[in-house]
C-alpha cells in the first residue's frame, strides 16, 4: 500500500479559517462566552478560570459555529487544559477546522473526544493531517463521525508516522474491508497504538484476515525494547494491548484467522469479538487457541450463537487456562446444558474473576449447577445473572451456596422472578 500523503505543517484543509481566528479580540471571546454560558452549559465568567480548566466537558450542546471558532481562540493560548469532551454536537467539517487551527499551537491537550459530530471523511482528512506530526494527544474518540473507507485510509496515513497516539476508537461508523486493511497496515508500522476500537463498522472477512495478519505480528514493546534499541533487525515494534471489533460480520471463518494468529500472539490482553454471528463451529477455532495463548486477559463474546455446544467447547478449553480472568458470555442461548458445562469450568479454573452470562436461559435448574460449583469456587468475584429467569428455586440455590463461599463481592441478579425479601438476603449474604 502507497503511502503518498505529505501534510504541510498547517494542514491546507484548514487554511482558510486562519485569517478569521486572527481578526478575533480575545476580549470579545470571553465576554461572548460568558454570554452563551446557558447554551453551553458551562460557568466560563473569567480569563483566570478558562485558562486553569484541566478538564472541559461541552458534549451535547448544540455548539454553533460561532460557539466552536471561540472555543478554537482560547484553546490557542491555553496551557492547562488535558481533557476536551465535544461529543454529540453535530459541527461537521466546519467545527473542526476552527478546532485544527487552534490545536496547531496547543501543547497540553492530550484526550479529545468528538464522537458524534457528523466529520465525515472530508473532516478526518484535516484531523489526520493534524495528527501526522502532533506530538501531544494520546486519546482520540471518533465514533459515531461517517467515517468510510476514504477517511480510514487518511487516518492509517497519519498513524503511520504519529507517535504520540495511544488510544482510538473508531465505532459505530462505516468503515469496510479497504479501510480496515489501511488501518491494520498502518498498526503494522506504528509503535506507539495500543487500543483501537473498530466495533459496530462494516468489516468482514476479508477485512478481519488482514487484522489477523497484524495481530500475529504483534510483539511486546516492554520485552524486546532494550534489544530494539540497540539493532537494526527490526524497523518497527507492534504494541496491540486491546482490540475491539465487535458487531461486524466476522462470522466462523474470520474467528478462523484470528484464532490463528492468537495462537502466536504475545501482546493482545482484551479481544471484543461480541455480535459477530459466531457459532459452535467458530468457537472451537478460538478454544484451540486459547490452549496455547498467554497473554489474553479479556475476552467478550456477547451476543453471538454459541450456545450450549459451543459453551462446552470453551468450557473444556478454559479449565486449565491460567491467563483469562474476564469472559463475557451474555445473550449466546447458554441455557441449562451450556450452564452445566460452565459449572464444570468454575470447579477447575482457578483465574477466571469475572464472568458474565446475562440473559441466556439458564432458570432455575441451570442456577443449580452454577450454585454447587459457586460452593468450591476461590476466585470469581463477580457474576452477571440477570435476565435469566431465576426464581425462588434458584435463590434458595445461589444463597446456600454464597454460606460456604468468600471470594464472589459483586452478584448481579436484575430482571429475574425473585422476590425482594430473597433479594435483600442474598445481598446480605454477598457483603459479608
Amino acid at each position: 500500500m502507497s503511502n503518498d500523503t505529505t501534510p504541510s505543517v498547517m494542514p491546507a484543509c484548514v487554511e482558510p479559517a486562519v485569517d478569521v481566528l486572527k481578526n478575533i479580540n480575545p476580549m470579545k471571546i470571553l465576554f461572548s462566552l460568558r454570554n452563551d454560558s446557558t447554551q453551553l452549559g458551562t460557568n466560563i465568567d473569567n480569563n483566570t478560570q478558562v485558562q486553569t480548566s484541566k478538564i472541559l466537558n461541552l458534549s451535547n450542546k448544540k455548539l454553533s459555529d460561532q460557539n466552536l471558532r471561540r472555543i478554537a481562540y482560547s484553546l490557542k493560548s491555553n496551557t492547562t487544559l488535558i481533557k476536551l469532551n465535544l461529543a454529540g454536537n453535530n459541527f461537521g467539517i466546519t467545527g473542526i477546522k476552527y478546532l485544527l487551527i487552534a490545536l496547531q499551537s496547543n501543547i497540553t491537550l492530550t484526550t479529545l473526544d468528538l464522537q458524534n459530530n457528523k466529520i465525515g471523511d472530508k473532516g478526518i482528512q484535516c484531523l489526520a493531517e493534524f495528527l501526522y506530526d502532533n506530538t501531544t494527544l494520546t486519546t482520540l474518540n471518533l465514533g459515531g463521525n461517517d467515517i468510510e473507507d476514504k477517511g480510514a485510509y487518511h487516518l492509517a496515513s497519519a498513524i503511520q508516522h504519529n507517535m504520540t497516539l495511544k488510544i482510538l476508537n473508531l465505532q459505530n461508523n462505516n468503515i469496510k474491508d479497504e479501510g480496515a486493511e489501511a488501518l491494520a497496515y498502518a498498526l503494522e508500522n506504528n509503535s506507539i497504538l495500543n487500543t483501537l476500537s473498530l466495533g459496530r463498522n462494516q468489516i468482514n472477512i476479508d477485512g478481519i484476515q488482514h487484522w489477523a495478519n497484524t495481530i500475529q505480528n504483534n510483539i511486546v514493546h516492554e520485552i524486546f525494547h532494550s534489544f530494539i534499541c540497540s539493532s537494526s533487525l527490526f524497523s518497527s515494534i507492534q504494541t496491540l494491548i486491546a482490540f475491539d471489533i465487535e458487531g461486524n460480520g466476522i462470522s466462523d471463518d474470520g474467528v478462523q484467522y484470528l484464532a490463528y494468529a492468537l495462537e502466536s500472539n504475545i501482546g493482545l490482553t482484551t479481544l471484543n469479538l461480541g455480535r459477530n454471528q459466531i457459532t459452535a463451529e467458530g468457537i472451537q477455532f478460538l478454544a484451540n487457541a486459547l490452549e496455547t495463548n498467554k497473554t489474553l486477559t479479556s475476552l467478550n463474546l456477547g451476543g453471538n450463537e454459541l450456545g450450549s455446544n459451543g459453551i462446552e467447547i470453551l468450557a473444556t478449553a478454559l479449565q486449565y487456562n491460567n491467563t483469562l480472568s474476564t469472559l463475557y458470555l451474555g445473550r449466546n442461548s447458554v441455557g441449562i446444558d451450556g450452564a452445566q458445562h460452565l459449572a464444570n469450568l468454575l470447579n477447575h479454573n482457578t483465574k477466571l474473576v469475572k464472568l458474565d452470562l446475562q440473559s441466556n436461559e439458564i432458570s432455575d435448574d441451570g442456577i443449580q449447577y452454577l450454585a454447587d460449583a459457586l460452593q468450591n469456587n476461590i476466585t470469581l468475584k463477580t457474576l452477571n445473572l440477570a435476565r435469566n429467569n431465576i426464581g425462588d428455586k434458584g435463590t434458595y440455590n445461589l444463597a446456600n451456596a454464597l454460606e460456604h463461599n468468600n471470594t464472589l463481592t459483586h452478584l448481579h441478579l436484575a430482571l429475574n422472578l425473585i422476590a425482594d425479601e430473597r433479594a435483600q438476603a442474598l445481598a446480605t449474604l454477598v457483603e459479608t
